[in-house]
């Protein structure tokens, strides 16, 4: 059996080896590493392929989550809802921007944002919404984009984890994760489901006015050179990963399917079992990614768990261990322990394995096996 890994990012690398190393080799012939032809080969390929209007590419996820909030024109004291069960780089931008963040609970079967939470945030200097597509799953954007239209406030969706989820409507038609709201943003750090091999992100709008401000924005604030026109940042997706991510993402979709038939395969093991509750999935199955695949363990000792698979070469995670209301950075007394029991209960709970591209048959028994023999 080949060694274990939470991500297998080397022998999904040894499948396409030929091709990225082409793509890159044609930045090293050109020299043209910054704003060079693959990026914009990328922008144009991810636009066609997310079916929305504009994609900005910047150099990381955390940066386009600022810098879609900035393109909004939000101001100091503005209050953003977003979720208190996700990683701290939501809730970092917008401390960040001196915005003021407000924190609200999950829901417990998803994980994603609670929409009655949402309702019971808003004030009169609520101008925004964050939802998160935590670990693979898309949010209930439905319900987000009626609340948000009720109170006229912005969208910005943290797509970090859910690059190719559809978000299906009651309507029955389906849109791509991050292209819903007024904006959403993207990271394409390396064991994303769309990872390039160093640090990247992107930005999506189908908003001209926004599309057009924030192309400002992530170069110094220039639309034409030495001419400063907004306050901006420097954060461009450099050429080497563009062309990392031109040969990734015409297999997406199957590195997608990969993952949701890597999670199928743990679900079913699971099945039934008293102290295991693992993600559902649909028949469908494309309204989650799986970046991670997260069990909860109930009425047993999580933590010795990880221990056990960890002393059987078993890589395994808690995503998170902390919530971000009892985070220091972001401690509030606005926040009350009782406003957050979902969360609270899924930071004691949550436990995720191995979860990639390349997981085949063999580990996913030995990885099952090794959890049921836990528990028995």
């Amino acid at each position: 059996m080949r060694k274990l890994q939470m991500v297998d990012l080397k022998s999904q690398y040894d499948k396409i080896k030929s091709t990225v190393d082409a793509s890159i080799q044609e930045v090293l012939d050109t020299t043209t590493y910054i704003n060079g032809p693959k990026v914009h080969e990328f922008q144009k390929s991810l636009e066609e392929y997310l079916g929305v209007k504009h994609v900005i590419p910047c150099a990381n996820g955390t940066d386009a989550l600022q810098i879609a909030m900035m393109g909004l024109g939000l101001q100091s004291g503005d209050e953003v809802i977003t979720a208190d069960f996700t990683f701290a780089a939501t809730v970092e931008v917008i401390a960040l921007l001196q915005l003021t963040p407000v924190l609200v609970d999950v829901d417990m079967v998803n994980m994603n944002i609670s929409i009655e939470a949402i309702k019971k945030a808003i004030t009169p200097k609520t101008k925004a919404i964050v939802p998160v597509h935590l670990f693979g799953r898309a949010a209930n954007m439905e319900a987000i984009m009626q609340i948000a239209n009720e109170h006229n406030l912005f969208v910005i969706e943290d797509n970090a984890q859910a690059i190719g989820a559809n978000c299906r409507f009651s309507d029955g038609t389906k849109k791509k994760a991050g292209t819903i709201g007024h904006v959403g943003a993207t990271s394409f750090f390396p064991s994303k489901n769309l990872g390039c091999y160093g640090d990247g992100g992107a930005i999506f709008t189908n908003d001209d006015a926004l599309a057009h401000t924030i192309r400002g924005i992530v170069n110094h604030g220039m639309y034409v050179r030495y001419h400063h026109d907004v306050v901006g940042v420097n954060s461009r997706l450099d050429s080497i990963q563009a062309a990392v991510l031109n040969a990734k993402l015409p297999l997406l979709d199957s590195y997608n399917a990969a993952r949701q038939n890597a999670a199928r395969s743990y679900s079913k093991a699971f099945e039934g079992h008293k102290n295991i509750i693992a993600p559902t999935i649909c028949a469908i199955c494309d309204c989650h990614v799986f970046h991670q695949y997260t069990l909860r363990i109930i009425d047993a000792d999580r933590n010795a768990l990880m221990d056990h698979l960890q002393s059987k070469g078993i890589p395994c995670a808690i995503y998170y261990p902390i919530p971000l209301h009892a985070q220091k950075a972001y401690a509030d007394v606005r926040y009350k322990e009782e406003d957050f029991p979902v969360t609270n209960q899924l930071v004691k709970e949550v436990i995720s394995l191995p979860m990639h591209t390349e997981l085949d048959t063999e580990q996913i028994k030995f990885i099952t096996d090794s959890v049921l023999e836990f528990f028995n």
